[in-house]
């Protein structure tokens, strides 16, 4: 999870006729997001259409359904597993307000709460929150960071220095906003030196 700059509503119109799922706001969060989940980081078109979530459950908040700051771009696992376990007193993350590095850190493929942070704890809990740690992302996130991984050993395997320094600025990019898993893999560059 990382942080997303939330756009301005391109269509105010929409949510005032109580569609929250038009195509033009949907497209703005799918582009904020880089066409990740808002909490995983998953890449979704390529396997999914996408939701539009509602960060307070509109179950529990009714008054927020059609409301722009309480939307977000997910996939559907995360979307199906937090359903209504939100606890105002122990918010989710919301990536779009404040910055998740706060409360969470990657160590390798896993997601872990930072210093005792509740709030870390209970967004990655799969019980509580939105499960950040399932088998099958753990999974996905390994064969990236193995990816990168042999990236980051050829580039240092290199004598040639002109090669190497072209490698570790294309190594650079793989943090970047909009690929998969850039916590993690922001993470492991840093612990090689690279950032």
């Amino acid at each position: 999870m990382i942080r997303i700059i939330r756009p301005n509503c391109p269509n105010a119109s929409a949510l005032s006729n109580e569609n929250y799922k038009h195509t033009d706001n949907k497209k703005a969060l799918k582009d904020a997001s880089h066409d990740k989940c808002m909490y995983c980081e998953s890449k979704i078109s390529h396997v999914y259409y996408g939701d539009i979530e509602h960060i307070k459950p509109k179950s529990k908040y009714p008054s927020l359904e059609y409301e722009w700051s309480n939307l977000g771009f997910v996939c559907s696992k995360c979307n199906g597993i937090k359903k209504n376990k939100y606890n105002e007193s122990t918010s989710y993350i919301n990536p779009y307000e404040e910055d998740p590095s706060k409360y969470i850190l990657a160590l390798g493929a896993l997601v872990k709460q930072k210093k005792g942070s509740e709030r870390g704890e209970i967004t990655i809990s799969e019980n509580l929150g939105i499960g950040l740690n399932r088998a099958q992302l753990l999974e996905r996130r390994n064969e990236r960071l193995n990816s990168v991984q042999k990236a980051i050993d050829s580039c240092f395997r290199t004598a040639n220095t002109a090669l190497r320094e072209q490698a570790l600025e294309e190594l650079k990019n793989e943090c970047g906003a909009d690929k998969e898993y850039s916590l993690c893999i922001e993470a492991l560059l840093s612990s090689n030196d690279i950032l």
